[in-house]
Order: structure tokens, then C-alpha cells, then sequence
């Protein structure tokens, strides 16, 4: 997915981070390569060494970022040993921490980023998204299936939990009166509980058990 003459390095992994500053005080139309250049003292010919364009820039820096997160739950598609309560509450915890240490930047990326990219990119990033559903999903299926959790449409559940998450970058502040971890043992709490509720979800209605 990368050419050979592109691979890793500290000062390509310098220009991301830089960029991904600048995009987000200054919105990705209206940051140029000039700015980006600015930004890691040198000039704009140098960071075309590196990247063909903007967007390349903007699409590097969220695949990155999902790729990385993609490497700390992978782990959990093949675990049949934990059980399943156990695996959700490390997953939310491995993502909160990832979204809210990129809170700045993904903040705006979180709305925009996608729109920017070339329908070809835009589906790279998306097929991580794909496989963050599929392991997610898989861990509450789990849960399910050993009942653990009640009977209930687990991939509209992985969605909701998903969306929990990653919409902390909207309203955390590190100032305010709850750390990191507060937040995703929160967000643990609230899905388990809901998950363990005598009421299944299915097909977007609710059902009593009996």
C-alpha cells in the first residue's frame, strides 16, 4: 500500500504529526504544504521528497493511526480463552486511550478526514473500520452465545459502543474532573450493563424475556 522509496521514517513520521496539527487549527483546505513545510522547519520541496500531495499526507496519517489501533485489539479475534466481559472492558479501555491521546487531531479528522479522501484511500481507511466491527462484534456475539451477555443483535451493539467512543474527542477535557481511565471504565460499565439487561435487541425492536 506503500511505495518502497516511501517507507518509514522518523522525519516522514515528523511531517504527519506536523501536518495533522496544522489541519486541525487550520482546517485541511485552508492549511498548504507551505504551512506544513513551516511547521517542520524546511522548505516545501523537502516534504515532497516524502508525499506527492496534501491529501496523501491526510490519508497516511489516518491509516496510521487506525493501523495502530488495529495491532492492539487484533488479538482478540482468536482469544477463546478470556471471557468475553473481560475482553470488552480491555478492548474499550485500548480504544478510549488510543482516540483521547489524538484527541486534538481526531477531532477534526473525525468529522472531515474522510471527505478529503480519494474514493481509493477512503476505502483503505475504511476497510479498518470493517475489521474493528468484525472483532468487536465477534467479543459480544461471544458473550451471547455463552450467555453472558443477553440475546441481542450483537453488531448493532458493537456499533453503539463504537460510537460511544469515539465521540469522547467532542466533549473530553484532560482539565475536567475524570481521567482517561475513568472514562472507558464508564463506558464499560454503561455497554455491560446494558448488555447483561433481561431485554434483547433485535432487528431494531425491543423484546421482554420471559
Amino acid at each position: 500500500m506503500r511505495k518502497k522509496t516511501k517507507s518509514s521514517s522518523p522525519r516522514r513520521e515528523k511531517i504527519i504529526d506536523s501536518a495533522s496539527t496544522i489541519f486541525w487549527k487550520k482546517g485541511y483546505s485552508g492549511a498548504s504544504m507551505r504551512d506544513i513545510a513551516k511547521a517542520c522547519k524546511c522548505k516545501p520541496a523537502n516534504i515532497y521528497n516524502f508525499f506527492e500531495s496534501k491529501e496523501e499526507i491526510l490519508f497516511e496519517f489516518l491509516f496510521t493511526q487506525n493501523m495502530r489501533l488495529f495491532e492492539m485489539i487484533k488479538h482478540f479475534e482468536d482469544d477463546r480463552t478470556a471471557k468475553p466481559s473481560e475482553q470488552l472492558r480491555e478492548f474499550i479501555h485500548i480504544h478510549v486511550k488510543h482516540v483521547l491521546n489524538y484527541q486534538k487531531t481526531s477531532r477534526f479528522l473525525f468529522d472531515t478526514g474522510l471527505e478529503r479522501l480519494s474514493k481509493n484511500n477512503r476505502e483503505k481507511v475504511i476497510s479498518f473500520r470493517d475489521l474493528y466491527d468484525r472483532i468487536l462484534t465477534g467479543i459480544i456475539q461471544r458473550g451471547v452465545d455463552s450467555k453472558e451477555f443477553s440475546d441481542m443483535d450483537a453488531k448493532l451493539a458493537a456499533r453503539y459502543i463504537a460510537s460511544m467512543i469515539t465521540r469522547t474527542i467532542i466533549w473530553y477535557s484532560p482539565k475536567g474532573p475524570l481521567s482517561v481511565e475513568d472514562i472507558a471504565e464508564f463506558i464499560y460499565n454503561f455497554s455491560v450493563n446494558g448488555l447483561n439487561k433481561r431485554r434483547s435487541v433485535k432487528r431494531g425492536k425491543t423484546q421482554q424475556n420471559t
